[in-house]
């Protein structure tokens, strides 16, 4: 049965997206003493039946979007043109568990008064820890000595033990070369510094402070070509643009015996220019949290030892969670409030500045999750 057509509502109206408040319920409270929040179970937010309901005036005039938690609320898909353009004329913000937002066309929001706001921030600290271990694991060629040991086989296991000193290296003085120093891509970078003696060098499109480099010691590259060639570990930090990053081109300009690390985005991979040169040797190690076509992974790259692979568990904490409900929910209230929210992604579009893609760059805050 479908949902009932709401009433004229009498205080502002919040559609709410997922299966209901995890952690935060004294936030979720105080947003319920304020406003009315529209709920209704996922098989209405399908998406046939969900822009059947928003063509219908089903749940009539709201002015924000709410989804908190990463784990449901997203059985629509991609918030397109197809489905902006159905929302009522009054909606304000729409405010989102996920770092990431490859998945909302936020210039079409914009277009339609909409600020768009993320979790960035939520997920910084995991996903920060997240890049150290696989930077480690890069080096020190951890998933070959942990399938040794799996395997249950002492020749494996010797082979392993006899072998991994004589491949395996510190990171302490080699230079992480990062693409991204937002907040994810930053932390990545002072985890890697303190803890492993790195040295940082990255390129943006918005160089960091004087201070925020002097706290790293970092250095600045405007011409990401330049930067490729003084890399011995590169790390993808950066929102996803519309098109790969690594390829078989910029590989090429990394040095021979070089690492790769992504904890951004894996549509920014040509995974197979990757497991190419990893089968040439010219890389001699990856380690991805993010691929390609989720949850699917790549058959060539899931086959070789020198390869690390998670499931997109950069950020997959119950911090994080709780972080995401927490920005989700005060970003909507704020601006209810008639306040500026917290993490704007489009802000700059609505007030008529120009951006790429409807993406914020390199700079903003930017998300695996």
């Amino acid at each position: 049965m479908s949902p009932s057509p709401s009433p004229p509502p009498s205080r502002p109206r919040i559609l709410f997206l997922g299966d209901g408040i995890k952690h935060r319920h004294d936030m979720y409270e105080r947003l319920s003493s304020q406003f009315d929040i529209i709920q209704f179970p996922a098989v209405h937010r399908r998406r046939p039946a969900f822009l059947q309901h928003l063509r219908d005036g089903t749940w009539g005039e709201f002015q924000a979007i709410l989804r908190p938690s990463w784990h449901s609320g997203a059985e629509m898909g991609d918030w397109d043109k197809e489905l902006i353009e159905l929302l009522p004329p009054g909606v304000k913000v729409s405010a989102s568990a996920g770092a990431g937002y490859d998945w909302v066309d936020t210039a079409c929001l914009a277009e339609h008064g909409i600020v768009y706001c993320n979790g960035g921030g939520a997920p910084t600290e995991a996903v920060g820890d997240m890049a150290l271990h696989h930077i480690i694991s890069v080096f020190r060629n951890m998933t070959w000595s942990a399938h040794a040991a799996r395997s249950l086989d002492p020749k494996q296991f010797l082979t392993a033990h006899h072998n991994l000193p004589h491949k395996s290296h510190n990171p302490r003085g080699h230079t992480l070369g990062i693409v991204g120093l937002g907040n994810i891509g930053f932390i990545s970078a002072q985890k890697a510094y303190n803890a492993c003696g790195m040295k940082i060098i990255y390129h943006d499109i918005v160089r960091k402070s004087v201070e925020h480099e002097r706290m790293i010691d970092a250095t600045f590259y405007p011409i990401m070509e330049d930067m490729l060639p003084d890399t011995d570990c590169l790390l993808l930090a950066t929102p996803f643009s519309g098109r790969p990053f690594l390829t078989a081109d910029v590989i090429a300009r990394l040095p021979r015996g070089s690492r790769f690390v992504n904890i951004a985005r894996g549509s920014l991979v040509d995974e197979d220019a990757l497991a190419s040169a990893l089968e040439s040797g010219h890389l001699v190690a990856a380690a991805l949290d993010v691929h390609a076509n989720e949850p699917h992974v790549n058959e060539r790259l899931a086959g070789m030892p020198n390869v690390l692979m998670t499931s997109h568990t950069g950020g997959g904490v119950v911090e994080t969670n709780v972080g995401f409900e927490e920005l989700a929910m005060e970003n909507v209230e704020r601006v209810l409030n008639g306040q500026e929210p917290l993490t704007p992604v489009n802000a700059d579009l609505i007030n008529g500045r120009r951006a790429v893609n409807g993406h914020s760059g390199y700079g903003q805050p930017n998300g695996t999750t």
